[in-house]
């Protein structure tokens, strides 16, 4: 892998990790108080995904995430302004202040989110990819993988020979319980069953963009990851976890790495102060150009905000 390609992943990489600390942290601080699912440890799957569609020319794109999808949000382009906001029920957050943690969307690049039911997003992605036949990227649990209509919809899009990638991001817990618990099949293997390319392989970077390079679509890649933080919350199950991150990290340039982290961590401090520009007596934060002066929540109605107050 070029290092330009590999600092491109380390980057969106390090803004994830800054944006899940300073939550941790906020959470501990009672500032942020829905339910919260950190994606700390597992941003380098989505990283990697995201860089490789942008250098593979695939941008005409439609991205379906699960619960855990913070990285993703930041991955793919979203305003980290916007995701602190929603995490604060913020009507000028990214979902309008409806969706939480686990419930994210960022319609400008497609993304959308979980909605509550484990694994849905996985038939709701294979239908939109049966109507418009879009480049289809879903990430997915090792958990969500159990749910019969996943399995189903895995079918299906081999059937219909769709462009579509399932990325099934296994941390090997469902909150505690391991897989060997659970079941004793592979999902990467039921999916070979069902036609699918199929694989299993680690979070490594170069590992991860080898095997989205050497594979066809219909896709099923079931990365092994860790999950830093508990399943829901501020709290570390183990300490002990390995940590991609500082793997990554000890692999380059110190300087490098410093530099990187300080912007990353101004970039989060700016967006967790709302620190969001103002036009006139409206707040502009996380939205795309052409888009001055307002902003939509959920139902696609206008919120305008008081300069003075803060009120809408």
């Amino acid at each position: 892998m070029e290092d330009v390609i590999l600092h491109r992943i380390y980057e969106r990489a390090a803004l994830c990790r800054a944006f899940e600390e300073e939550c941790f942290r906020r959470i501990k601080a009672g500032q942020v108080t829905c339910p919260v699912y950190l994606s700390a440890g597992q941003e380098y799957i989505p990283a990697t995904v995201s860089v490789w569609l942008d250098e593979r020319g695939i941008t005409d794109r439609q991205i379906f995430v699960q619960h855990r999808c913070h990285s993703h949000y930041l991955c793919f382009g979203g305003d980290p302004r916007a995701l602190a906001l929603e995490l604060r029920g913020d009507p000028r957050g990214c979902a309008g202040g409806m969706g939480g943690s686990a419930s994210i969307h960022w319609p400008p690049a497609n993304l959308y989110g979980h909605d509550g039911l484990m694994g849905t997003q996985v038939p709701i992605a294979v239908g939109a990819c049966y109507a418009n036949r879009k480049p289809t990227i879903c990430f997915l649990g090792d958990a969500a993988a159990e749910e019969d209509y996943v399995l189903a919809a895995l079918g299906w899009a081999s059937t219909q020979s769709l462009p579509i990638l399932f990325v099934a991001e296994d941390n090997d817990l469902a909150i505690l319980t391991k897989k060997r618990v659970r079941r004793s099949w592979n999902i990467h293997e039921v999916a070979k069953g069902f036609g699918l390319t199929a694989d299993v392989v680690s979070d490594v970077p170069e590992e991860l963009w080898r095997a989205l390079d050497d594979c066809k679509w219909p896709l099923l890649l079931n990365v092994r990851t860790t999950r830093k933080y508990w399943h829901a919350g501020a709290g570390c199950d183990d300490p002990n976890t390995f940590d991609r991150h500082l793997a990554v990290s000890a692999a380059l340039d110190a300087g490098y790495v410093m530099d990187v982290r300080f912007k990353a961590l101004e970039q989060v401090k700016m967006a967790w102060e709302n620190q969001c520009p103002r036009i006139g007596n409206f707040a502009r934060c996380g939205l795309p150009l052409g888009h001055e002066g307002v902003h939509r929540n959920a139902h696609e109605e206008f919120i305008q905000i008081d300069v003075q107050s803060g009120s809408h």
